[in-house]
């Protein structure tokens, strides 16, 4: 998943940033409400983490001019002050959930999960494609009830495959959404997980679930057509 960091205060930033990166999100940093609504504007962040008190406009001007430009990105806000006003104010402003400042990363990552299940569509903590299940709470992966033992980065593509089960999505989709906007959709690295993917599938069952449409990207099947809703 491809979370915004906008957050000025360099400690957090690169606290928040390696935190993520180990869950295996794909993370952008950026410093200023401007530097927020060019990115917002042109990447396509499941989440966003948004800070109050940034350089201009602040947190909860970025959120409403988000909000006003028909954007649904699930926004978490950020803030030293934790007052009851505080919390109104952002949750007028247009985010979907407020964390006050210090937190413990355990808390922001749960309130991440959260946020990512909900969006504009309830996404449940499970998900199914006909023999695969992943468990996005635990990090749990299951193929035909038996268990594999993913990577971070083989996890998370996975975790994105599930989320589209049935939909094709494409070089560029799983790149920006798995290692974020540096990264060379172009890349064999790409191919390599998917057929890393095959691999542990296979071992625990024959039936193929990853198909590569040429020149468009990959679909995750559901032959039993028991994905979650």
């Amino acid at each position: 998943m491809r979370v915004l960091v906008v957050e000025d205060e360099a400690d957090v930033a690169r606290f928040v940033r390696r935190g993520l990166t180990e869950e295996a999100y794909a993370v952008d940093v950026v410093a200023s409400g401007d530097a927020a609504l060019e990115a917002a504007a042109v990447n396509p962040y499941d989440v966003i983490i948004l800070d109050v008190a940034i350089p201009p406009p602040d947190g909860l001007d970025v959120c409403r001019r988000l909000r006003e430009e028909g954007s649904h990105v699930p926004i978490l806000m950020l803030t030293a002050r934790g007052g009851v006003d505080e919390k109104i104010a952002g949750l007028d402003a247009g985010a979907d959930d407020y964390l006050p400042k210090p937190f413990e990363f355990g808390e922001l990552l749960a309130r991440l999960r959260a946020l990512l299940r909900r969006g504009s569509v309830v996404t449940p903590a499970v998900l199914g494609a006909g023999l695969l299940e992943i468990d996005t709470r635990s990090h749990r992966v299951t193929v035909a009830g038996q268990p594999l033992v993913l990577t971070a980065k083989e996890f998370a593509v996975a975790e994105y495959l599930a989320r589209n089960a049935g939909r094709v999505v494409s070089r560029e989709e799983i790149s920006e959404h798995v290692w974020g906007q540096d990264f060379d959709p172009f890349s064999n690295l790409i191919e390599v997980y998917i057929n890393r993917l095959r691999r542990h599938i296979e071992k625990a069952t024959a039936i193929p679930l990853i198909r590569t449409i040429r020149g468009s990207g990959y679909v995750l099947d559901d032959p039993e057509g028991t994905s979650a809703p």
